[in-house]
């Protein structure tokens, strides 16, 4: 017997934003006030929302300075998922990538006083889930709200 039920009834349907940043720092304002926007519009509570704020603004100043190196001609994209339940943000810039499974850990003794080193580090902790594609310039961070 055939149904007539849409297959596709039962997928999460959520709210998609997207920003295309021009690569400096000043548009990092541009990624709070969507961050804010998204908080007050689902009702993200307190925590998730400092968390959210502290690896998106990594991740974008990551992808401005390192991935894009301030060049004005490249653009940093960033885009939000947001269902009922979680969030999913991707960070993706033009540059070459890194090697984020070799970077040195900022918690050690030789590297406490260093002055960058610890943003992936960051957002491996606060966010839910952190995926980095193969070639090391888009970033994934998944926040249950």
């Amino acid at each position: 017997m055939l149904s007539n039920m849409n297959p596709l009834s039962n997928v999460p349907t959520g709210e998609l934003y997207t920003l295309q940043l021009p690569s400096k720092m000043e548009s990092i304002t541009l990624v709070e006030n969507l961050i804010e926007e998204i908080a007050d519009k689902f009702h993200i509570s307190e925590d998730t929302f400092a968390n959210m704020m502290t690896c998106l603004s990594e991740a974008v100043i990551n992808a401005i300075v390192h991935g894009n190196k301030l060049a004005p001609d490249k653009t940093v994209i960033v885009n939000a998922d947001v269902e009922e339940k979680r969030t999913i943000w991707s960070i993706t810039d033009e540059g070459d990538g890194f090697d984020y499974n070799n970077l040195p850990d900022p918690t050690i003794a030789e590297n406490l006083e260093n002055l960058t080193g610890r943003g992936v580090f960051i957002i491996k902790h606060l966010a839910d889930q952190c995926v980095f594609n193969a070639k090391g310039n888009e970033v994934e961070l998944h926040f249950k709200i």
